[in-house]
């Protein structure tokens, strides 16, 4: 199956709720899956989002706490069982990667095939104490994780209490037709065909180009920000994307606690979505304290109109900002 969109595995944050667990976000761009930070019980969240976990051909893992990695064991193993045959390549921060190799030789069994691909983050590294400041975005270059095609990846160190990486991911620019432009120039049929070959094309007696009658759009951008305070780096990465998905562990009657545990508010996440002009915004990562989603959704939309806050196994289209 094709299409692009967000598959919702788990919001929950340290500790898992009867309705929430934790983490876990299947993007799916066309033939391409990318899972983020499966925590304890992705695999069965597959399965109750009806998802094969064959779709997934890269696994990013932004830290190294429990929540955001304890599923990987799991989901190696269930790949390797389903026979997907490919490599899958993990990406983490590198001062991870002792516990991402005790993850991947955690029991006895077939795991699929990995390629470990640990990132180093700028020095000084994101904050290991709430009193050391994060990376300024300015210190720091996107490090390339893929480089398509079709995608882009690429990642920032963010502003966590342990190193932590937020992604971003994107489709190059694009050329689209404009039918009234073709209409206008008498382009049609097996026409249309020759002028996307060539480049060019005669109609009505005389040379139409390509660039005439279409215009470049950028592609569709996604990106995802867990476990950080609000920084410079997070609004870096939603820079104009069509999707922010964002970790809003607390609400502002708590922001004391979101500081000292390297979290954001629901209102600090909205305001990284209106700083960064990003289209629709998905609240992730609720702490266990708050039964219910409305405070975290009132919150942000008091700064940001289209917020969604997200409900393990909802499935979010990915589309263009302003057509959601």
């Amino acid at each position: 199956m094709t299409g692009r969109d967000l598959v919702v595995l788990g919001t929950a944050s340290q500790v898992p709720t009867r309705h929430r667990n934790h983490n876990g976000l299947l993007l799916r761009w066309d033939g391409e899956g990318i899972l983020f930070d499966p925590g304890e019980g992705t695999q069965r969240q597959f399965t109750l989002a009806g998802v094969p976990p064959r779709r997934v051909h890269r696994i990013c893992v932004s830290h190294l706490h429990g929540d955001h990695c304890l599923g990987l064991p799991g989901m190696l193993q269930r790949l390797a069982l389903d026979g997907a045959g490919q490599v899958v390549s993990v990406h983490f921060p590198a001062s991870g990667l002792p516990y991402v190799e005790r993850l991947c030789d955690a029991s006895i069994g077939r795991y699929q095939p990995v390629r470990l691909d640990p990132i180093p983050l700028p020095a000084p590294a994101s904050a290991a104490a709430p009193d050391v400041p994060a990376v300024p975005v300015a210190s720091q270059a996107p490090h390339l994780v893929a480089e398509g095609p079709p995608l882009r990846i690429t990642a920032l160190a963010l502003d966590h209490t342990v190193d932590c990486l937020g992604w971003r991911v994107e489709e190059p620019a694009r050329r689209h037709l404009l039918p009234d432009r073709l209409a206008a120039a008498g382009v049609a049929g097996a026409a249309v065909g020759e002028l996307l070959a060539s480049g060019r094309v005669q109609a009505g007696g005389t040379t139409v180009t390509l660039e005439e009658v279409s215009e470049v759009r950028p592609g569709l951008a996604v990106a995802v920000v867990m476990d950080t305070r609000a920084c410079d780096a997070a609004v870096e990465l939603a820079r104009g994307v069509d999707l922010l998905v964002c970790e809003a562990t607390f609400l502002e009657g708590e922001s004391f606690l979101a500081a000292d545990y390297g979290h954001m508010t629901a209102r600090e996440a909205a305001t990284v979505a209106r700083e960064a002009g990003a289209g629709r915004l998905v609240l992730t990562h609720l702490s266990a304290r708050y039964p219910s989603p409305d405070g975290h959704l009132a919150e942000a939309r008091a700064v940001f109109d289209d917020v969604v806050v997200a409900e393990d196994l909802a499935v979010i289209p990915l589309m263009a900002a302003g057509q959601a």
